[in-house]
């Protein structure tokens, strides 16, 4: 078929009124009844459906989304093109990662029938052969050392191939659940091992198609979301119009779906992957946003510093995740939009983000890490991320980068065509940004590294009952 229905589609997405609801309705209905030509296009029409959830016109637009996306898997050209549209996230196809230790045990505890090793990666393979002699016992590692079977082909020696009803992946992930240690050492084993993963399509697998909190805020839209760059000062100074501690099973659905977030973006966030539904969070904004807190087991807790992540929600469906390290007033933030829903009202978001923290943790001080910035991240130099921070109100503290900062908004303003160039936005992000509620007495920033070094050195010089009572007193609630 002709795209223009698709392409009309997609720039009607920011236009609302009964007049853009009725143009999007009679689109839809020609999309559910087409056949798209390529993956582009399938990927395309997923990603403005989930767009419309987020932000729907009315009754009628919303159910017919809701409908179609239910029915995705289901479509005859997401089956002609589901290899191709891999790792898309979409229901009925795979994702293939390389899964970080907190989600693959997680993955392997839900859906075990569907977790494989993905064996076209030999390298992974070898690693897992080298790793396999602490998981097993010593019959078994003395059969493989006189045996030194290649690969896969050592798991498979071991019955790690459907042997016991298990998949490879559940049985290698089994065999380090049980291992000796902590949670940390099996992590760490775990994420050194490397393994490459393929999780198969299943129907309630996760996906960003299915991805919806049905209990969460939902408002209709007959304008656009705010757009304009906000004023911090007066955003922090306004409370959300409620927030509330999750019920135990409220929590659990919060940290299915950002667990599920993540996986089907190829992302990860260690306050998902050890989240606590216990210690989860609703925080109603109004109009249809909100913020869905979680903090982590107990065993995660840093010693000092609490550390929540969050995900942001637009009618129950995520637009972006968060965290954010909090020690006393101060908080270190990480903040982001998911590509499908950029350019809508990310700073006014964000925003209302801080407000949340404000009225809930009791934040004053806020910084941004330089990773966050562009140090190591092409994404974020490529974005604009340190001029979205600025335009805020966010400075550095230290001297060298507020004159490079100061001397590059005097280019900007003598000529508004200048473009900061990759070079200069390097050097800008090598330092935080600072946002404070109280200027005159600016707040320490939150470094969990440098705290936990700290920490460890003070533990360090102490002994026996005296290290274990040390503990005890700075992890006290």
């Amino acid at each position: 078929m002709a795209s223009s229905p698709l392409v009309a589609l997609e720039r009607l997405r920011n236009e609302f009124g009964a007049e853009a609801a009725s143009a999007k309705l009679a689109l839809l209905g020609r999309l559910a009844r087409a056949r798209l030509g390529s993956a582009r296009s399938v990927l395309r029409l997923h990603e403005a459906l989930c767009f419309i959830r987020a932000y729907p016109d009315d009754a009628e637009v919303l159910a017919r989304v809701r409908s179609m996306l239910d029915g995705f898997a289901k479509r005859a050209d997401l089956r002609a093109h589901r290899e191709a549209l891999a790792d898309s996230g979409i229901a009925g196809t795979e994702i293939r990662w390389r899964f970080f230790a907190g989600q693959a045990q997680w993955l392997a505890e839900r859906w075990p029938r569907r977790l494989r090793l993905d064996r076209r990666d030999p390298d992974a393979g070898e690693r897992i052969a080298r790793a396999l002699a602490p998981l097993v016992t010593h019959a078994e590692a003395t059969a493989l050392n006189e045996l030194k079977p290649p690969g896969y082909a050592a798991l498979d020696r071991l019955g790690g191939a459907g042997g016991k009803g298990e998949t490879d992946a559940v049985f290698l992930l089994r065999r380090i659940a049980a291992m000796p240690g902590n949670g940390f050492t099996r992590e760490a084993f775990t994420d050194t091992v490397d393994a490459a993963f393929v999780l198969l399509p299943g129907p309630d697998t996760p996906s960003r198609t299915a991805a919806w909190l049905p209990w969460a805020p939902v408002v209709l839209r007959g304008e656009p979301p705010p757009r304009a760059r906000p004023d911090l000062r007066a955003q922090l100074a306004r409370a959300p119009r409620s927030a509330r501690r999750l019920s135990l099973r409220e929590g659990a659905e919060v940290v299915e779906l950002a667990r599920a977030a993540m996986i089907t973006r190829e992302r990860s966030l260690e306050a998902f992957s050890f989240a606590n539904a216990r210690d989860a969070w609703l925080v109603d904004d109004g109009d249809g946003l909100a913020f869905a807190f979680t903090g982590v087991v107990p065993e995660r807790r840093h010693a000092l510093a609490s550390y929540y992540g969050g995900l942001t929600l637009r009618n129950g469906v995520p637009i972006g995740y968060s965290q954010c390290d909090l020690l006393g007033a101060s908080a270190a933030l990480s903040f982001n939009t998911f590509e499908t829903f950029r350019g809508m009202e990310a700073a006014y978001v964000f925003a209302r983000w801080l407000a949340a923290l404000r009225h809930l943790f009791g934040a004053a001080s806020f910084s941004i890490e330089p990773y966050q910035l562009g140090k190591h991240n092409d994404e974020a130099i490529e974005s604009g991320a340190w001029w979205f921070y600025a335009k805020l109100g966010f400075a550095p503290r230290d001297r060298a980068a507020r004159d490079l900062a100061r001397a590059e908004i005097d280019r900007v303003r003598r000529s508004p065509r200048h473009r900061t160039r990759p070079a200069t936005l390097r050097r800008l992000a090598e330092r935080h940004l600072f946002f404070e509620l109280d200027p005159a007495h600016p707040r320490p920033r939150v470094d969990l590294a440098a705290l936990g070094m700290q920490v460890g050195a003070t533990l360090s010089a102490r002994s026996g009952s005296d290290r274990e009572r040390g503990v005890a007193e700075i992890g006290a609630e």
